[in-house]
C-alpha cells in the first residue's frame, strides 16, 4: 500500500514518517495492490491528530484520532481503521455486494458474536416546515436550538442545505449538487 504522509504545524521527521507507514502497513493484507492511503499529522495546541483516508472503489475509508501523543493517535487511527473495515465487511456481506477491486475481504476477521454492533435502523421519522433564511440565520437558528446541525432551505438559492458544527468549533455548510 502506498502511503501518502503530510503534516500541517508539525516536521515529518524519519521517526514519525517510518512509524505511520509501519502501522499503516499491517492494513496491507486487507487491500489488493495499488491502494493508496493518504496520512495527515497535525498539531493544534496540545492536540496531536492524525486522519488517515483511504480511498475504496468511489466511496472512502476514513478515521481519525486525536490525542496528546502522536505515537498513540496513529496507533489508535489503525485500530479505528481496522473496525471500520470488519465493520464494511459485514455490510458488504448482508447486501451481497463483492465487486470491491481494492479490498480482499478473505483477510478481514469476521465480527465476534459479542463484538458485533447493532444494524443500524431508523427508528424516528421527523418533519417540519423549511423556512427559506441564509446560513447565517440557519446558524444562529442551530445554537438556539442546542444541536450540532440545521437543515434549512436557501434563501439565496432555494435549495435545501445543512450548517453544522465543526470539531474546531467553526461551522460548515453542506450544498447539494446535482449530477
Amino acid at each position: 500500500m502506498k502511503v501518502i504522509i503530510s503534516g500541517k504545524n508539525i516536521e515529518v521527521t524519519e521517526a514519525l514518517k517510518g512509524t505511520v507507514e509501519s502501522k499503516i502497513s499491517k492494513l496491507d493484507k486487507y487491500f489488493n495492490e495499488g491502494a493508496e492511503a493518504q496520512a495527515t499529522l497535525t498539531v493544534e495546541k496540545n492536540r496531536q491528530i492524525i486522519e488517515v483516508t483511504i480511498p475504496i472503489n468511489g466511496s472512502i475509508l476514513r478515521a481519525e484520532e486525536v490525542t496528546h501523543d502522536m505515537y498513540t493517535s496513529i496507533d489508535k487511527v489503525v485500530d479505528k481503521l481496522i473496525r471500520q473495515l470488519r465493520k464494511h465487511k459485514t455490510k458488504m456481506e448482508k447486501n451481497r455486494v463483492s465487486n470491491y477491486e481494492t479490498i480482499r475481504f478473505e483477510n478481514i476477521p469476521v465480527f465476534e458474536e459479542e463484538d458485533r454492533d447493532v444494524e443500524a435502523k431508523i427508528v424516528k421519522t421527523k418533519r417540519f416546515a423549511l423556512k427559506p433564511m441564509v446560513s447565517e440565520e440557519a446558524v444562529l437558528q442551530m445554537e438556539l436550538i442546542g444541536h450540532n446541525f440545521y437543515v434549512f432551505a436557501n434563501a439565496d438559492t432555494d435549495e435545501v442545505n445543512v450548517v453544522y458544527k465543526r470539531k474546531d468549533g467553526n461551522y460548515g455548510l453542506i450544498e447539494p449538487e446535482f449530477d
